[in-house]
């Protein structure tokens, strides 16, 4: 496998296309595969993953591992990760600021050694995502954290079971604690835990490699055990199809018509987002394979408000506001999750959108058609939005910094022109 690498061709250039048509392949799930490579950290041995991205996030949690002296594989959208009995339990700044999902080692590493040094995170540029929550799960365990210098320094001479209750039901807290519960002494109970998709891939993934996770109404149970080893290997454990980067071709048939089938593609991971697009007109029909989103006409405006699963990723909000830039009506966009996530939208604007924001909430008047012009990619999945705005917009639009575009999607270009797209990269 061949992981993309920044520097090159970095910017995606459109025309305006005509409707898609066709099938795409949706890939492993980027939220999911880069907490399964952290939780090999927990158990020595050889672990397999499958239907693994060619991302570079993916390759950056390869280095990282490996700088703590795990050896990684990879070929054919697997990866083999050899485990060591002694690891380095140190997680390096140049690694980690670079992508804030690294944190998450921080849990398998307090759980199998009782020591880590993390530096504190970097990753996308859409505001303050502060890990306080992280910190304040794994103290209820019996962790103790001292900051200096950029770094977290964690010790725990024994991790007990106790009742975790996050104040908000963050996914990265939720991990942290679980890869950490696992090693415990005792039962473990999270309440409030996140309930996406990707937990639920964690989970299955640390039970097979011998946890006891489960749940009990509405919190996790985590019985610790002395020992992990890797889950069965055969074909290698098969991550789980990437939802955002299904949301991302949904909104790429909202903005151009056609009709596409997203193969692979749960509508069980994504219920809400396609009863939104269903209220705003698009045709979404589940098959045993995945799904057909189907547009004939503009879409209708149609009210957003993001919220944890269940509810409205905010990562499907930026595709959402990109879809009501050119539909039918006034759509009012509020934002629960992060603050700062709208910088994307002045680049809409250069692009003819009406959008006008205030604190949380962005208001969006559609307008017939978007017109071309170069904006620039600020974090990943806004980045892949700007992109699908460009396929609508008359004349040539330029997307600069596809680095960020990279770290999640796997030949986008490439995927939106087998559908018929007019995309290039340059």
């Amino acid at each position: 496998m061949d992981f993309a690498t920044s520097g090159e061709r970095d910017t995606f250039v459109m025309q305006h296309s005509r409707a898609l048509d066709g099938d795409v392949s949706i890939g492993g799930a980027k939220n999911s595969v880069l907490k399964l490579m952290a939780a090999c950290l927990l158990a020595e041995g050889q672990h397999v993953l499958a239907n693994v991205p060619d991302i570079s996030d993916v390759a950056l949690m390869c280095e990282l591992l490996e700088a703590m002296g795990v050896t990684v594989t990879r070929a054919d959208h697997r990866l083999v990760i050899d485990v060591p009995a002694e690891l380095n339990t140190e997680a390096p700044y140049h690694l980690v600021e670079r992508m804030r999902a690294s944190i998450v080692v921080l849990g398998p590493l307090l759980g199998r050694f009782g020591t880590a040094r993390v530096a504190l995170p970097g990753g996308d540029d859409f505001g303050p995502r502060p890990i306080d929550m992280h910190l304040q799960a794994l103290e209820s365990l019996g962790a103790t954290f001292s900051t200096a210098h950029g770094d977290i320094s964690a010790t725990a001479e024994v991790l007990r079971g106790a009742e975790v209750v996050l104040e908000y039901p963050s996914v990265g807290a939720t991990e942290n604690v679980l890869m950490a519960a696992v090693r415990a002494k005792g039962r473990t109970r999270i309440v409030n835990p996140a309930r996406e998709p990707e937990i639920g891939d964690l989970i299955e993934f640390l039970n097979q490699m011998g946890a006891r996770v489960g749940w009990s109404g509405d919190r996790l149970t985590v019985d610790g055990v002395e020992r992990l080893a890797p889950a069965p290997s055969g074909d290698g454990y098969r991550v789980i199809p990437d939802r955002i980067e299904a949301a991302t071709f949904l909104a790429a048939v909202g903005m151009c018509g056609g009709s596409v089938f997203l193969r692979h593609a749960v509508a069980g991971h994504m219920a809400m987002l396609i009863r939104k697009l269903t209220e705003m007109g698009m045709h979404i029909v589940v098959e045993e394979a995945g799904l057909r989103a189907t547009v004939t006409q503009r879409l209708a405006s149609a009210d957003i408000s993001t919220l944890p699963f269940p509810g409205l990723a905010t990562d499907y909000k930026p595709f959402l506001v990109s879809m009501l830039t050119t539909a039918s009506g006034v759509g009012i966009v509020t934002e629960n999750i992060f603050t700062g996530r709208f910088r994307y939208i002045d680049e809409l604007r250069r692009m003819g959108a009406d959008i006008r924001t205030e604190g949380h909430h962005a208001v969006v008047r559609g307008v017939e058609r978007l017109s071309g012009a170069p904006v620039r990619a600020h974090d990943i999945r806004a980045g892949a939005a700007l992109v699908v705005a460009g396929l609508a917009a008359t004349g040539e639009t330029e997307v600069a910094g596809a680095v960020h575009i990279d770290r999640g999607y796997e030949d986008l270009a490439g995927k939106l022109a087998g559908l018929g797209a007019s995309i290039t990269r340059r």
